[in-house]
């Protein structure tokens, strides 16, 4: 009995590891009618007191919506940027209206244009980890989404042609 108690205990430990393990969503996340897709982050040197979130946001909805804060536990503070060309040069500064995702669109979060300033790191994201934050959105509501880790020189996915 005692060791048929104990390999049952086992296989509720790997079990639970399998259900956490499919916890983290691999493919795109849904909230309402929006749909959050490839969500990644760069990884992190050691002491670095920054990095980039990228995502894309579909709306498969009739009405608009808006990406008004992201939060994680992982860092400090995350903000909502834009970079782009002005004057001649990159520009890049925070958004604190949100940023608009229209009915039937979407808005990509992106190298080189909106993207998410994450802050203060408590530990280096290492290439492979997931990173969990929660996207407050004005008319679907919440949603945790799991931001893959990949390599400091990042930009997408390969095969991902944001279709």
């Amino acid at each position: 009995m005692i060791r048929l108690q104990g390999r049952m205990a086992a296989a509720a430990v790997a079990l639970g590891v399998v259900l956490f393990s499919a916890c983290v969503p691999a493919g795109a996340q849904r909230v309402g009618d929006l749909r959050i897709e490839d969500p990644w982050v760069r990884a992190t040197p050691p002491g670095a007191g920054v990095t980039g979130g990228f995502m894309t946001v579909r709306n498969t909805g009739a009405k608009d919506d808006r990406l008004v804060s992201v939060t994680s536990a992982a860092v400090a503070r995350v903000e909502i940027h834009e970079m782009r060309h002005e004057d001649g040069m990159m520009r890049m500064r925070r958004i604190d209206a949100g940023l608009p995702v229209k009915a039937g669109a979407k808005i990509e979060l992106a190298p080189g244009g909106y993207h998410l300033m994450l802050f203060g790191p408590k530990q280096p994201f290492v290439e492979g980890d997931v990173v969990v934050a929660t996207a407050r959105f004005e008319k679907a509501g919440n949603v945790e989404i799991a931001f893959r880790v990949r390599g400091l020189g990042a930009k997408r996915e390969a095969g991902h042609h944001g279709h």
